[in-house]
């Protein structure tokens, strides 16, 4: 049975990227990718993470298995199987970091043992569980027959009968004037349980052990290494097929198994990372994507970057939703600053990449895009280096953005044009908004232009909220209705300090 890929169907594979894509910092997905993966560095997984497939049967086959990896049998059943392979590199980079021959060879042979353990333990346990995803059973078919084929089950018996036959060794230290001689062991009379037993009726209760312990080093001491030494001169056999063995069986992880190993690590690692959210109440969901319907939804979404934190403090993650139906395509973002503006843009973003990648998506429902590019518009710090004003540099890159979007591309817009006045901002936001109409692209657009919500019927309105009757509280829920106005003139109030609480502050004597 051929098997390649649990993050791939058939034979079908990507080239992962070697580094973030340039929207991670804006969206904020560079702090959950890090935290995603940090648990588990030893397995490089952030080029997954960088690098979505592009594909909708790839994305079906990952929510396939990892609905499958849901289940709790299966997720312990792939844990447990991890384990062992870590306990089994550690084995091998041990062994590579030994002095003595005989040691490192005792550690190649148990590292075999380990590996040869795992693959069976997880084959029985498939065997038990009975995956439904058909990537697990494509795993459990792969395993069934590599762990029944000659090569694997020559290598466990090996592996198993040397460390036992190593095990069973038995042998007689004699150290005299400075000396030691290393014999066979010849049914010599233990004198110890004697001595123990002779003395036990001396014994009153239970007696404070007063003897120092020592941790033992990984390394033997010159010492040990010679008495082993003359141990195996005592079995020149056994410790020639040692030998033998460490030299025959050097690249004995075969290539599937160690993909394997790896690859599924997207998956346990994105569920360990949501597991708690889940814990106090948010949902996610598995989103449906389309690649040309563009009516796109959320029910209760939400910034995960926010979320990891504000649950972590024990504080409250505000959800919100957003659609759009029939023509439309643009969601214009405005009202009071600090009031989830951003934040609704970021979710936006995060909901789309997350999808594409095949992962849950924050919210109990969600219809996205399968987008082909997503594309990021955040204020930046003007450079010297580039010899550009801000407002310069805001119009470079909306032109870079829009020269290589397609109609399935994805754009979040945040304060774009917000150093300019407000005729400017308005005739620039336009032209921009006519050229983003024209390609029939997905956007969102943060923005105190309130104006670019009345442009076209592809246009939608949402306005962040205030609490009723007190104006500098935020109730963080971003809601579809028309804007009230009041938008620019906040903006411009709170950058001269002119709000009443500023107003208030500053006439306090």
């Amino acid at each position: 049975m051929i098997f390649r890929s649990i993050l791939y169907p058939g034979e079908e594979g990507g080239l992962a990227a070697k580094a973030a894509p340039v929207f991670f910092i804006d969206l904020n997905l560079d702090q959950i990718i890090d935290t995603i993966t940090a648990p588990k560095a030893e397995y490089d997984l952030k080029p997954f993470f960088w690098t979505p497939p592009g594909s909708l049967e790839t994305i079906r086959y990952r929510h396939e298995v990892m609905r499958d990896l849901e289940r709790k049998e299966i997720f312990v059943a792939v844990t447990s199987f991890a384990g062992r392979m870590r306990r089994m590199r550690e084995g091998l980079e041990r062994s590579s970091k030994l002095h003595y021959k005989q040691q490192k060879q005792w550690w190649f042979v148990e590292a075999v043992t380990i590996y040869c353990e795992a693959v069976e333990t997880l084959s029985r346990e498939l065997d038990m569980v009975q995956p439904r995803s058909s990537g697990l059973r494509g795993v459990h078919g792969w395993l069934a027959e590599y762990a029944a084929g000659p090569s694997f089950v020559g290598l466990a018996r090996k592996a198993r009968e040397i460390e036992t036959r190593l095990a069973e060794i038995e042998y007689c230290l004699l150290i005299r004037d400075g000396s030691v001689t290393v014999r066979k062991y010849e049914d010599e009379f233990d004198y110890s349980e004697a001595v123990e037993k002779t003395f036990a009726k001396f014994a009153q209760g239970e007696g404070k052990d007063y003897r120092l312990g020592f941790s033992e080093p990984v390394e033997m001491n010159h010492i040990e290494a010679v008495v082993l030494d003359f141990v195996a001169r005592l079995h020149p056999e056994l410790f020639a097929e040692l030998e033998r063995f460490c030299t025959e069986q050097g690249h004995f992880l075969d290539v599937v198994i160690g993909n394997f190993d790896r690859e599924v690590q997207f998956y346990v690692s994105y569920l360990d990372y949501i597991r708690p959210l889940r814990a106090v109440g948010l949902q996610l969901c598995y989103p449906r994507l389309a690649a040309t319907d563009k009516e796109i939804l959320s029910r209760d979404g939400f910034d995960l970057a926010l979320a990891q934190k504000l649950t972590a403090a024990g504080q409250k993650v505000v959800c919100n939703d957003f659609q759009l139906t029939g023509r439309e395509r643009i969601v214009i973002v405005s009202g009071p600053n600090q009031g989830g503006k951003t934040t609704f843009a970021r979710m936006f973003g995060q909901m789309h990449y997350l999808a594409n990648l095949g992962c849950l998506v924050p919210g109990r429902e969600a219809r996205l895009l399968l987008f082909d590019q997503l594309f990021t518009h955040f204020e930046r710090e003007e450079k010297i280096e580039n010899l550009r004003s801000k407002f310069e540099d805001d119009l470079t890159r909306v032109h870079e953005i829009l020269k290589r979007a397609t109609p399935r591309s994805v754009i979040i817009m945040n304060e774009s044009f917000s150093t300019t006045t407000l005729k400017d901002a308005i005739f620039i936001g336009q032209q921009v908004m006519k050229r983003i109409i024209a390609r029939d692209l997905i956007c969102v657009f943060v923005t105190f232009v309130e104006e670019l919500a009345r442009l076209s019927d592809t246009t939608v309105s949402m306005v962040s909220t205030i609490v009723p009757g007190d104006p500098s509280s935020r109730t963080y829920k971003v809601e579809r209705r028309p804007a009230d106005g009041r938008a620019y003139a906040i903006a411009i109030a709170e950058k001269y300090r002119l709000t009443y609480e500023a107003l208030k502050e500053r006439m306090q004597p």
